[in-house]
């Protein structure tokens, strides 16, 4: 039975890439297998998958989620666009992570980037129900900057905008890049499907959840963050032909494998949509995924148990030092693994 500290490791704090690489796909590539560690270049992948196999790609769109703003009161207020969870002709309503010296009170105001007043809410839960005066995703676009993960110590700017979406980005909804996704560019997605690798998506929209840290040391006690999801019809076609065929099915990222493992919990990938907290630890039986493009995740992460779960905890740990030793880098813009499943 593992518990949190089994899941910490020291990383010097200098491997923690701060910007992306101009090109996407010039990171390196940690290759994983039974039989051990190759350090390898990303752009080569598709050399490491077979013609028949299936990608699967999360195509959650980040929005420009994080706002400043003031209180009627003239109090300061800082704020992250957790949910859209409503955005209609009558309403526009988003959950937020709001913070003020002051908790702003259920039926006032607060102005947002100097532009728009919203109206406070009930609470619910840790998030503060804020009512936008016009279409939600309008407004996030236009005054809202982009929320960067809270180890990267710059603001957002213009390259980052372009670089923490991925090519294939379509959906708006997520607050946090879908990380290892962002290897790829067009003419590597153009590559595989020329070698007669297929492509599919879901959407998981990731949330500031994401990079909550687990507080508690006996991991059945933690409460895990929900994010919606939707696995469409097509994708389940394309994976149930993989299988038939023999082939793998590869997630792209951790959220990729979430939406494919919370729709495969009866025991077969069904097509639908719905909030998951599916909190994956050594011992998980995966369902479906095969193999898993990942990047390297916090110590103490639940997408480190994740990992650990999929490619044998051992595995992981001698590759993380392999990695730490090697200087990769690490988290959101740094290098990225494949993995194979072993669980079970």
């Amino acid at each position: 039975m593992y518990s949190l500290s089994d899941f910490d490791f020291e990383l010097p704090p200098e491997l923690i890439a701060q910007t992306a690489l101009p090109d996407r796909t010039a990171s390196r590539l940690l290759h994983v297998s039974a039989t051990g560690i190759v350090d390898r270049q990303f752009a080569n992948i598709v050399e490491q998958l077979d013609a028949g196999d299936l990608l699967v790609f999360n195509d959650t769109r980040v929005l420009k989620a994080r706002f400043f703003g003031a209180k009627e009161t003239g109090g300061k207020v800082e704020m992250l666009v957790e949910r859209v969870i409503k955005n209609t002709a009558d309403e526009h309503i988003v959950h937020v992570q709001l913070r003020a010296s002051k908790s702003p009170l259920a039926g006032s105001k607060i102005r947002l980037a100097e532009a728009f007043d919203v109206t406070v809410g009930e609470r619910a839960g840790e998030f503060f129900t804020l009512h936008f005066p016009g279409d939600v995703f309008e407004l996030i676009e236009k005054y809202g900057r982009l929320p960067l993960p809270p180890y990267i110590n710059h603001e957002a700017d213009d390259f980052d905008e372009h670089r923490y979406q991925t090519v294939y980005s379509r959906v708006p909804g997520a607050v946090a890049a879908p990380t290892a996704g962002l290897h790829f560019d067009e003419a590597l997605l153009e590559k595989c499907k020329a070698k007669g690798i297929q492509l599919a998506f879901v959407t998981l929209h990731v949330g500031a959840g994401t990079f909550q840290p687990v507080r508690t040391e006996d991991l059945s006690k933690h409460d895990m963050h929900s994010e919606w999801y939707t696995v469409p019809e097509e994708t389940v076609a394309a994976v149930r032909a993989t299988k038939a065929a023999g082939k793998n099915v590869i997630c792209v990222g951790t959220t990729s494998m979430r939406a494919i493992e919370s729709a495969s919990q009866t025991g077969e990938l069904v097509a639908g949509s719905g909030d998951t907290r599916l909190f994956i630890t050594p011992g998980y039986v995966f369902k479906t995924v095969d193999r898993l493009i990942t990047n390297f995740h916090l110590p103490k992460s639940t997408l480190m148990m994740l990992v650990s779960a999929f490619a044998g905890y051992d595995a992981i740990r001698e590759a993380y030092a392999h990695a730490i030793e090697q200087k990769y880098r690490f988290f959101s813009y740094g290098d990225a693994m494949l993995l194979t499943n072993r669980s079970g």
